[in-house]
């Protein structure tokens, strides 16, 4: 008797694991919905602005669709994919449907007009049209980023950790942080590429010294921040200088670091876009450039989608390299 009422009682709870409210479907359907909306202005309105080809964008919207309906699908049988889907599906939905407003404002209206307002349908074709051309310009960009940011972070982290351990060098390297750091990195272009042999090596160290100076603030902050109670347990225990400062300074200033790291990181992106622009010869910074001394806008939005999902990854890579680090911190503070 009992074996049977619990057999009903799990058969009861996976129903209502698997049933879906009319309101929670509705919601599920919106990405699925925005994409045949898209569809229906692409295909029944007329063209009022030249296009070369719309069909890969077409076929992108299509394939995008038949993935949407397939994840419904599975989100009406599988609770994780249902409570995914959920959670994305009105953003995920508005963000389609602006991508259908602009579509109708530009291509099928015209009432934004052309070269400095492209559809998205031109963008895509730019996309894949010049997609060797883009792609070797984002190696050159990730390369130069890459570069760049790890030696301003380098020393910009020891710089921090001698200031902050040190009070002789605070002494003395503080005056010139104070004054060299709050300048941003681009107002040094003039002097710097009469300085360095190449444009490629300027780029270089204005994106290491718009990354060195947060670094810098924040480790200092960190080192100096750090409880004194930590030290003396660990003297007492027989720690030298520096196991102190490896062992007990550095992992304890971690959070403030990687704020710092994260505020590099938006400056070398800045500072990376300008120096390409002003004299590296390839990278998406200078693909913009060329592009618009051609009037060819749609490359330039083709451009700047690239740096935003790359630019956007690579940001979520150091926060889950930072959620790692830090992960003793989960149960400490809401992340």
């Amino acid at each position: 008797m009992e074996i049977a009422e619990n057999i009903r009682y799990g058969e009861a709870r996976i129903r209502r694991k698997a049933s879906v409210s009319l309101s929670a479907a509705v919601r599920l359907l919106l990405p699925s919905l925005s994409l045949i909306a898209v569809l229906a202005i692409h295909y029944l309105l007329p063209d009022k602005q030249p296009v070369l080809k719309s069909d890969i964008y077409a076929y992108a919207i299509e394939i995008l669709l038949a993935v949407y309906l397939l994840w419904t699908g599975a989100s009406f049988v599988f609770e994780g994919a249902r409570a995914k889907l959920r959670y994305q599906a009105p953003i995920t939905a508005f963000i389609i449907l602006l991508i259908g407003a602009w579509e109708l404002l530009t291509l099928k209206l015209d009432a934004l007009p052309l070269p400095y307002f492209p559809s998205p349908v031109k963008i895509t074709d730019a996309l894949v049209n010049d997609r060797e051309k883009l792609f070797i310009c984002t190696l050159y960009s990730l390369r130069l980023l890459a570069i760049g940011y790890l030696i301003g972070a380098f020393f910009g982290v020891i710089t921090g950790i001698l200031m902050g351990w040190y009070k002789l060098f605070q002494y003395w390297v503080n005056p010139f942080l104070r004054f060299i750091g709050p300048v941003p990195a681009t107002a040094w272009i003039p002097v710097v590429l009469l300085v360095f042999p190449s444009s490629f090596t300027a780029s270089i160290f204005l994106i290491a010294l718009g990354t060195w100076f947060p670094v810098s603030v924040m480790t200092w902050s960190g080192i100096s921040s750090v409880n004194k109670s930590f030290f003396e347990v660990a003297k007492t225990l027989g720690a030298t200088e520096r196991y102190l400062v490896l062992r007990v300074a550095l992992p304890a200033a971690f959070p403030l670091i990687f704020i710092g790291l994260f505020m590099g990181l938006g400056t070398s992106f800045v500072t990376l876009v300008v120096a390409e622009m002003l004299g590296v010869k390839a990278g998406l910074g200078f693909y913009i450039t060329w592009a618009q001394g051609w009037a060819e806008y749609y490359k330039v939005y083709a451009a700047l989608l690239i740096m935003a999902v790359l630019f956007s990854t690579i940001i979520t890579v150091l926060f889950k390299v930072r959620d790692r680090v830090l992960i003793w911190q989960k149960g400490l503070i809401k992340w």
